[in-house]
């Protein structure tokens, strides 16, 4: 073989290593721009896309909590979610949310219910939200925040339930996880946690029915 079959086998080799490196990303150009605008991100090393202000539960309100107290994932490509935690805020909505918003709180949820009902979320829940205390079960949970004290149950109104309940069951459908309480746990049940909440005073029956009631049948 002479030269010239030398240079052709060596610039066919590489690109073959360009498009094995490409992986998807290659395979879907070759597709259509259409097949790159929905595989792009599966390449190694680049994010899904987001938008400023998306919601992923369709009754909620936006406030971004500082990135210092998230961290950027993919989920659930990245990490599977089958798990939401439920807390309670010991302050009121404005003070939970100003404090998801200050870098130096190093906390966050995904969402935070007030007790008019009233949903706002602060992490997407394609992101990790440091909530739980424990790094794997942030990974695979959605927080949930709830306006009131443990020792107070009437902080825990009709509407609250019952907005939280419609969130949880949205959260459920989407992500497939059973409507039980070895999924929805509170954040004193997260093993290693040092937190009391929800406390005694939430009605964990009551809950998990209405979220079942919530569930398309």
């Amino acid at each position: 073989m002479g030269d010239t079959g030398k240079k052709g086998a060596s610039h066919r080799t590489r690109r073959a290593v360009l498009f094995g490196g490409l992986g998807v990303f290659a395979a879907a150009a070759v597709a259509g721009r259409d097949e790159v605008a929905r595989a792009w991100w599966l390449v190694p090393g680049v994010s899904k896309r987001r938008e400023d202000g998306a919601l992923d539960h369709a009754g909620a309100s936006w406030t971004a909590a500082s990135p210092a107290n998230w961290r950027l994932a993919d989920r659930p490509d990245d990490y599977r979610v089958d798990r939401i935690v439920v807390h309670v805020t010991q302050g009121s909505f404005a003070t939970s949310v100003d404090a998801f918003r200050n870098p130096w709180h190093k906390a966050s949820a995904h969402y935070i219910v007030r007790q008019d009902g009233h949903i706002e979320q602060m992490v997407r829940e394609l992101d990790v939200a440091f909530h739980s205390g424990s790094r794997s079960m942030n990974e695979r949970s959605v927080g949930i925040e709830h306006e009131g004290f443990v020792d107070r149950p009437q902080d825990f109104t009709d509407a609250l339930y019952e907005a939280s309940a419609r969130l949880a069951a949205d959260i459920c459908r989407r992500y497939g996880i059973p409507a039980d309480r070895k999924h929805i746990l509170g954040h004193s049940e997260v093993p290693g946690a040092d937190h009391t909440d929800p406390g005694r005073h939430w009605d964990w029956d009551r809950y998990i029915r209405l979220i079942g009631e919530a569930l398309p049948s």
